[in-house]
Formats: C-alpha cells, structure tokens, sequence
C-alpha cells in the first residue's frame, strides 16, 4: 500500500488534482468529505452545540457562523480541531488497518495535512501550489466571501511557503487540467515502478 497526500492553502487547487486522480480510477479519501458527515451525527451536533455558542439552530450546524466564528479566533479553531481531529484519525487508521496489505496506491485529499503530522503516514505528499492574486480571486469567487473574510481564512492556515518547503512535490495548478493529468501521471509512475 502506498499512500500519496494531496494538500495545499484554501484556493489552491487541492480539490482539483484530487478529482482527476479520482477519474483516473485511483481510490482519493477526502478528509473534507468525513469532516462533512459529522456535521450529521447528532453526537458531534451536540458537541457543536455545548462548546460553540449560537452556531447550532434545531439540531443544525449553522456552518458559516461557526467558520465566522472560528476564523476570527484561532483559539475557537484550535478547540474545534480538537474535537474533529481525534474522529479523522481513527478513519485514517480504519482506513490503513484495512487496505494495509494491497498493493495499490491510495491518496488522501487533506488540507490539514502538516498541521495534524499526518504526512508521517504517507509515502510522497503532493502541494498544490498557485500564486496569491489567483488563489485569493479563486476563494472569494467560489465560496463568496469578502476579500476580509478571505484574508481571515488565509492567515490562520499554515502558510503555502511552509508547505511547499515540507513538501515532496509541489504542483503549480494554474494550467490546463490536461497539464496537470500529465504531471500526476509522472508522480503516480515515479512512486509505482
């Protein structure tokens, strides 16, 4: 089993090399997609609701307020962390404990990557990577946020520079999506044969 992490800075393009893996027939754990789920398990809704004030309105999470809320504190986004982290892990271990004897690629779309130490699990950890005019127009422009909000969101991330320097490989994903194919192909043969 080999695991390839795809990571990077909100806007970035993460979610994109992450779907033309996933169209290539490879198997992407997307962490933010279990994040989601729990967002629909009534105990992590009461969570929510016991350490968050005013985020949770007949058993559901109001997701803007929290992010408002946690991306104006980073002590708020240290405390939800420690509440979604412990349940990632053990869906990562699930995960290990259940594919560790095949013989295939695995990749996990993570954007928290460094900052939870996951990259220790993984053999090669991908960053994409775009300058900063492109991803702050690519953040405001798809989830509608204020630039504020964006600048908000931004700092309290590791920076990109940190994770192109802890990085194996870093993908420039301002290009054509037949460009990057290309390159994910180059990687994916580089750690298979």
């Amino acid at each position: 089993m080999k695991i390839i992490a795809i990571t990077g800075s909100i806007g970035c393009g993460k979610t994109t090399l992450a779907k033309i893996v996933k169209n290539m027939g490879y198997c992407v754990y997307d962490l933010d997609a279990w994040v989601r789920r729990l967002y629909y398990k009534k105990d992590f809704i009461n969570i929510i609701a016991a350490n968050f004030d005013d985020v949770v309105e007949n058993c559901v999470v109001n997701k803007r307020r929290l992010r408002n809320l946690v991306f104006s504190d980073k002590n708020k986004l240290r405390e939800l962390e420690s509440l979604i982290h412990p349940f990632l892990k053990k869906q990562l271990k699930k995960v290990i404990r259940k594919n560790a004897d095949k013989n295939d690629v695995f990749f996990l779309d993570i954007a928290l990557l460094f900052e939870m130490g996951w990259d220790k699990y993984c053999d090669l950890v991908v960053v994409a990577n775009v300058d900063d005019d492109v991803q702050k127009q690519r953040v405001m422009s798809r989830d509608n946020v204020s630039e504020n909000d964006f600048n908000k969101i931004n700092n309290v991330q590791m920076s990109k520079a940190d994770k192109v320097n802890n990085a194996d490989v870093v993908i420039d994903t301002n290009q054509r999506l037949n460009l990057l194919k290309l390159e994910l192909l180059e990687i994916i043969d580089g750690i298979v044969y």
